[in-house]
């Protein structure tokens, strides 16, 4: 790990963008040609090889266009191996946190697939789109990154399953990817990216977020994100060349009845429904307490990552796929999770790689954990510690609620709650 202000060449570290798996990204200042770049600097592990770091070089300056992120420099710096790129100013994934408008998500669509498409052109199958492989520059500029992946498509193809679960294809989590399944990929981004939700395997349609994913865009563009996501790749379109020009066909009418819909928004607007009059009531009083900043994938209720199951649905899980906050994210359950956590506290999933022997200081750590040899702070909520991998025994309780749960004994909002988000265990109001 680099910390902010250390030198590494001709760099500069500002700070950390993101750590993955296999690599840790940084925003640094170029001190020759006085401009910011972003650093992708692989970890030291021995299972990790600088081959695939090369090999993701060697693609991404061969694709010259405006919507694939720009390498302006690799080399190797104090045994680092170091790969600068441009710098853009969030990722989609946190963009899609904002509300976007209709016409600016037909804008960043029709960029999206172009990248693709470009790629799929020169032959290049990408195994790893997602929201946080595309960056947003100034101008709602996008452009697409992270080839580390990526595939040459020739007579013979060998590839592992390598990707992202949330947004893999069937075919490419079994070792064989394809063109149709980076559209595959790209249709469930579009999903989210007009309807707001990532549905779930299996993708039963109507799928949760269908309704808004209809008024925003029409039947038109919605059919062509259904067949990019259809089980069988032979019924997907064959690469994103071919859905790209599919998408800009429809295009134009989508816009048409997104400016449609603006202009009687006011008359068509709906009263609040009383689901919603209860979530809202409900934030106003726990939000802060229990950081129910996400919203399930199925019911779109407010959710917190803490929570194992959705306390208005019952559904596991229910903030899987919502960015966090913190640093880096569970490979399991998708929590998030500190850099000197040495397990997940929520899951019971296997340990991390070290990344610092420094502990980083939390005003949320509110207890300490049971084990006399062990002692470290805990969050609300945990369910084991961090650091130990002890299960937490005594039962949390939730600030501002007398009740708990007759199963597991945390607390629970009762007044609003329809199961435990704990143990999913019906909550029984009383009369």
């Amino acid at each position: 790990m680099l910390k902010a202000r250390q030198k590494i060449g001709k760099y500069k570290i500002l700070g950390r963008l993101a750590s993955g798996p296999l690599a840790n990204v940084y925003r640094a200042f170029d001190t020759i040609h006085k401009s910011r770049v972003a650093l992708k600097i692989p970890k030291t592990a021995r299972n990790i090889s600088h081959e695939d770091f090369l090999n993701e070089v060697q693609v991404a300056t061969s694709l010259v266009h405006p919507n694939i992120l720009a390498v302006t420099n690799a080399s190797f710096i104090d045994e680092h191996f170091v790969i600068a790129m441009e710098l853009g100013e969030e990722s989609l994934a946190d963009r899609l946190i904002r509300r976007i408008s209709t016409e600016k998500a037909l804008d960043l669509a029709d960029q999206a697939i172009c990248g693709l498409a470009h790629a799929h052109e020169n032959k290049i199958i990408h195994c790893d789109i997602k929201p946080e492989n595309y960056i947003v520059f100034p101008g709602n500029q996008l452009k697409l990154t992270d080839f580390g992946f990526a595939k040459i498509s020739l007579r013979t193809l060998k590839a592992s399953g390598s990707g992202t679960i949330d947004y893999i294809a069937p075919e490419q989590a079994m070792g064989r990817p394809k063109f149709q399944s980076d559209v595959f990929s790209l249709g469930l981004v579009l999903y989210r990216l007009f309807s707001g939700k990532l549905p779930e395997w299996p993708f039963n349609w109507p799928m949760i977020g269908n309704e808004r994913l209809m008024a925003r865009i029409g039947p038109d563009l919605a059919a062509i994100i259904r067949k990019s996501i259809k089980l069988d790749p032979a019924d997907r379109y064959r690469d994103a060349v071919q859905m790209y020009a599919a998408f800009r066909k429809v295009k134009a009418k989508a816009k048409s009845k997104s400016s449609r819909r603006i202009r009687s928004s006011a008359k068509a607007r709906k009263r609040t429904s009383w689901r919603k009059l209860r979530w809202r009531e409900f934030q106003l009083q726990y939000k802060k307490i229990l950081d129910t900043r996400h919203e399930c994938r199925h019911c779109q209720g407010p959710v917190a990552e803490s929570m194992q199951h959705c306390p208005w649905c019952g559904k596991d899980n229910p903030a899987r796929g919502s960015v966090t906050q913190m640093p880096a994210a569970c490979p399991r359950c998708d929590r998030g999770v500190k850099t000197d956590w040495e397990y997940c506290a929520y899951c019971y999933g296997p340990g991390f790689e070290v990344e610092t022997t420094r502990n980083f200081p939390d005003k949320r750590y509110t207890a300490k954990c049971s084990n006399s040899s062990c002692k470290e702070p805990l969050m609300p909520f945990m369910r084991y510690c961090p650091w130990c991998r002890t299960k937490v025994k005594r039962p949390w309780k939730l600030e501002g609620s007398k009740h708990s749960c007759r199963s597991c004994r945390w607390g629970i909002a009762a007044d609003f709650w329809n199961y435990c988000a704990w143990c999913r265990e019906p909550v029984k109001r009383e009369k």
